[in-house]
């Protein structure tokens, strides 16, 4: 249904229209409304009409070889999307859904010939919107190699604040000798003393109560602490493993695409092998 000349006021792609320019373009664009959860279109749908939000939000994504899902871009209100299929009459390379209620205002390439002429600014925006998808999609194409396993660790472990790196650290530690080492003099040195080893005089006789409870406290809050320690590894292997997956399915398709280019490569060989004998067969009975 045509629009409200109201609706464009606060587009900024027709933000240098007069209120007569306004309602004609008004006049011959369609109003489209989605309700949250709705499709727009589907990657791959024939491109006729771009499209800026009114209202609403509409998030534009793509999906991988491995079915997973890329979000391009959320677009909010003022924003300009489908126009690159619109403009060379292609399939749409994207997927388009209403996170929200939207209203959106669907331009066809008569309506953009119009505003064009009205405005030839307008087509720098347009650009500009183009340029900004362009700019997002190299980005996440240079971001979707396979991951550093200790990078991603890294920043997961920065998240988990002071207190898992506290029990990281203590676990490093009393798995080790120095540990042991540590622990062995100072039960020496606590049992020596109140033995009546020394000149000092003892201040926990046996059966070393002060000792037991010292080192119960110890055992409590070390193994606390392992807990949280071994909590924490099962999330980096978790990690691991995920961009293992990424990597063994990425490869997966990389086999896939080089068995498909041999194949090819076969079948040209065989074209040129039959090609020859046809050849020297005709030359034969020649």
């Amino acid at each position: 249904m045509p629009a409200d000349a109201a609706l464009l006021t606060d587009i900024p792609l027709f933000a240098t229209l007069d209120d007569d320019e306004r309602k004609l373009l008004a006049d011959v664009v369609d109003l489209r409304t989605l309700k949250k959860g709705d499709m727009l279109f589907r990657a791959g749908d024939p491109g006729h009409a771009m499209y800026v939000i009114v209202k609403g939000e509409i998030e534009l994504f793509i999906k991988d070889h491995a079915g997973q899902k890329i979000t391009l871009m959320e677009s909010r209100q003022g924003d300009v999307f489908g126009e690159l299929a619109m403009l060379d009459e292609g399939p749409r390379t994207a997927s388009a859904l209403a996170t929200d209620d939207a209203e959106l205002l669907e331009l066809d390439r008569d309506d953009i010939l119009l505003l064009v002429t009205k405005k030839p600014e307008a087509a720098l925006h347009m650009l500009g919107a183009m340029g900004a998808m362009t700019r997002k999609a190299d980005m996440l194409l240079r971001t979707r190699v396979a991951k550093n396993a200790n990078e991603a660790i890294e920043q997961q472990a920065d998240r988990g604040g002071i207190v898992l790196r506290v029990a990281d650290s203590v676990a490093a530690f009393s798995g080790s000798i120095s540990f042991l080492v540590l622990h062995v003099v100072i039960f020496t040195i606590w049992i020596s003393l109140n033995l009546g080893l020394t000149p000092i005089a003892p201040f926990d006789e046996y059966p070393f109560g002060l000792l037991t409870m010292a080192v119960s406290l110890e055992a409590i809050i070390l193994s606390t602490l392992l807990l949280f320690s071994s909590n924490r590894q099962g999330e980096k292997d978790r990690i691991r493993a995920d961009i293992e997956y990424e990597v063994n399915v990425k490869a997966e398709l990389e086999v896939a695409h080089l068995h498909e280019k041999l194949d090819h490569l076969h079948e040209d060989v065989l074209s040129r092998l039959a090609k020859i004998e046809r050849a020297t067969g005709a030359a034969k009975l020649a």
